[in-house]
């Protein structure tokens, strides 16, 4: 009997690569093109998608071409469009033409970009990058990397909560407080990520604070649960800050909590995952004043800046700490650029040592759009949202849940909570919008993001038509 022949893989030819990447452009330049005519949330059932493909993978090679037409067969029903301009749900998933290309440039390079060495250009670029960020967006220059603090591109705001969480563990253990000690706070409208990343980096405790009326974080508030728990013979460790919190963008007093964290020797993080990207417009700066005051900040230009998943820029203001936390030198990552000290090793600055060349994408959106385009793309959005707030405003048949501070408006139904959530219901099944319902101690609401990238004040007019169709007359 013959021994069985080995195959090489069937690799692409360049024309063959060439022909198909044509195609795949052009597929996803049609749907841009369409994406408004899909129902926005998707419509299939749980198993309908799995259902359509085989039990086993293909032993033989199958065309490029009928791997294509299965998107359409297969993938696109089960596709909720986070892209398509009524888009009005959590928060936008933000894309664009630059991105998406610089993003193809990034997966046809294939770097590892973990050290500067594996290559320069990846760290380098994303250097440069985040200084600009620096710039735009109006924060303390001390954060350049070019001076003691410096900006990386994470995977998540979650992600870059977790490593500030776990850079204050490590100062509070070198000051030989443990784990169990460690307290943590928030207030408690901030995102989960902030108690699920003190669960994962080992804090002992976390503290939800009060908030007010506006659903910010109550400074008084803070202090107390402090003052207790260092009664309590525990060591208040790390303080969290939102600058727009995902269910209304409530925004916390930064200056105050910064003063209190320095006071009381707390490691100050700010969360500005989706309204950190407004602050490219000077005119709402105001709502993070105090920024001198923090030790480290994220904010997500995959959520609101045309940068598509994932794109997540965290901030310290001292990078020491987080190099001494983070830095772990086996034999096999030294390098002559490393030992000289002159380069950025960018694996040292999260959890993971492997990394994309993210920064690539944001690159080409930053140079496609410029600040004032950006400026523009961030302006219209907080227009449009402002006058939906008046529709509601203007409209005895809702209420305001909370202040419109940027581009996400909150109401409800004045007749309460069943209506308001059958008007949501409604509304999503519609299939023409989605919007999201959400609640705070036992009050519904709901909440229309406006930010998709295509949306129109065509979009937005069209969404109201149909609260207004759709929205019962409270009765007497």
């Amino acid at each position: 009997m013959n021994p069985p022949q080995h195959v090489g893989p069937q690799h692409m030819s360049g024309e063959e690569f060439r022909r198909h990447g044509h195609a795949v452009i052009d597929w996803i330049a049609d749907y841009i093109d369409d994406v408004e005519q899909y129902p926005v949330e998707s419509q299939v059932a749980p198993g309908d998608i799995r259902a359509l493909m085989p039990t086993s993978p293909p032993e033989a090679p199958e065309a490029f071409e009928d791997i294509l037409a299965d998107v359409d067969r297969i993938v696109m029903p089960g596709i909720t469009h986070w892209q398509s301009p009524n888009w009005f749900a959590f928060f936008p998933a933000s894309s664009s033409a630059p991105a998406i290309l610089g993003d193809l440039v990034s997966s046809g390079l294939g770097v590892q970009g973990m050290m500067w060495s594996t290559s320069p250009a990846c760290t380098e670029v994303e250097s440069v990058v985040m200084d600009w960020l620096v710039e735009l967006l109006g924060l303390p220059e001390g954060w350049r990397t070019t001076d003691q603090g410096g900006g990386v591109l994470q995977m998540s705001a979650s992600d870059s909560t977790h490593t500030a969480l776990v850079v204050a563990r490590h100062l509070a253990n070198e000051a030989g407080h443990t784990d169990e000690t460690l307290v943590a706070y928030t207030s408690g409208q901030a995102h989960s990520s902030i108690e699920k990343g003190a669960r994962v980096s080992g804090y002992g405790h976390v503290r939800k604070i009060d908030v007010d009326d506006e659903f910010a974080l109550i400074p008084a508030a803070l202090e107390a649960t402090i003052a207790a728990d260092r009664e309590a013979g525990l060591h208040p460790t790390f303080v969290n800050s939102s600058v727009g919190t995902t269910a209304t963008t409530a925004i916390d007093p930064v200056k105050t909590v910064g003063e209190i964290a320095r006071r009381e020797g707390l490691w100050h993080h700010v969360d500005a995952a989706f309204a950190g990207s407004a602050m490219i417009c000077p005119e709402f700066r105001h709502h993070q004043d105090g920024l001198e005051l923090v030790d480290s900040y994220v904010f997500n230009p995959h959520k609101w800046l045309l940068t598509n998943f994932d794109c997540s820029a965290f901030f310290v203001a001292d990078r020491k700490s987080l190099l001494e936390t983070l830095s772990i030198l086996p034999a096999y990552l030294r390098n002559e650029a490393t030992e000289s000290g002159a380069v950025i090793d960018y694996r040292d600055w999260h959890v993971p040592l492997g990394r994309r060349f993210r920064a690539l994408k944001l690159w080409f959106v930053l140079r496609s759009y410029g600040a004032e385009g950006l400026r523009a793309h961030i302006r219209s959005h907080v227009e449009m949202a402002k006058g939906f707030e008046q529709k509601v405003i203007d409209d005895p048949r809702f209420e305001l849940y909370s202040p419109t501070f940027f581009s996400l408006v909150c109401f409800r139904h004045v007749a309460g909570n069943d209506v308001t959530d059958t008007l949501a219901e409604a509304i999503n099944a519609t299939g023409k919008v989605s919007i999201t319902r959400s609640e705070i101690d036992g009050d519904s609401f709901i909440r229309v993001a406006v930010g998709s990238t295509y949306t129109t004040q065509e979009h937005v007019d069209g969404l109201w038509e149909l609260f207004d169709e759709l929205a019962p007359v409270p009765a007497g």
